[in-house]
């Protein structure tokens, strides 16, 4: 059942992030009303699409939580890595799309660091 659930996660994430780029972002950055922040709505639309992607990000993360559950056991190592991974990951998203304007970036490597420097 936790595989096909960690099945389910991915798939969901795949079809998020490419239905989701594909059917709503593109067409909403076709606007002409967007904020324009920072000089310009670079900076809104790299936010929106990484707020957007950083989900996909975060149920892939659970499915590997759960793909470990379901076979050796999660310990407190693996959830740590999972966590630390996924902080990296979303960390270099507001770094790309937004050239680091967005500082969540620096919330999510303190965090990656802080997991990874938990490990037992």
């Amino acid at each position: 059942m936790l595989y096909f659930a960690a099945i389910l996660l991915l798939a969901t994430g795949i079809a998020h992030s490419y239905l989701g780029e594909r059917y709503i972002l593109i067409r909403l950055f076709r606007r002409d009303d967007l904020p324009k922040l920072f000089g310009g709505t670079a900076f809104t639309t790299g936010t929106l699409r990484f707020a957007w992607h950083l989900t996909t990000v975060a149920w892939w993360g659970f499915a590997y939580m759960l793909v470990a559950i379901a076979g050796p056991g999660l310990d407190a190592n693996h959830a740590l890595k999972a966590i630390a991974v996924v902080a990296l990951v979303s960390g270099f998203f507001p770094l790309v799309f937004t050239r680091g304007r967005h500082l969540s970036w620096l919330v999510f490597f303190i965090v990656a660091a802080l997991a990874l420097l938990s490990l037992r």
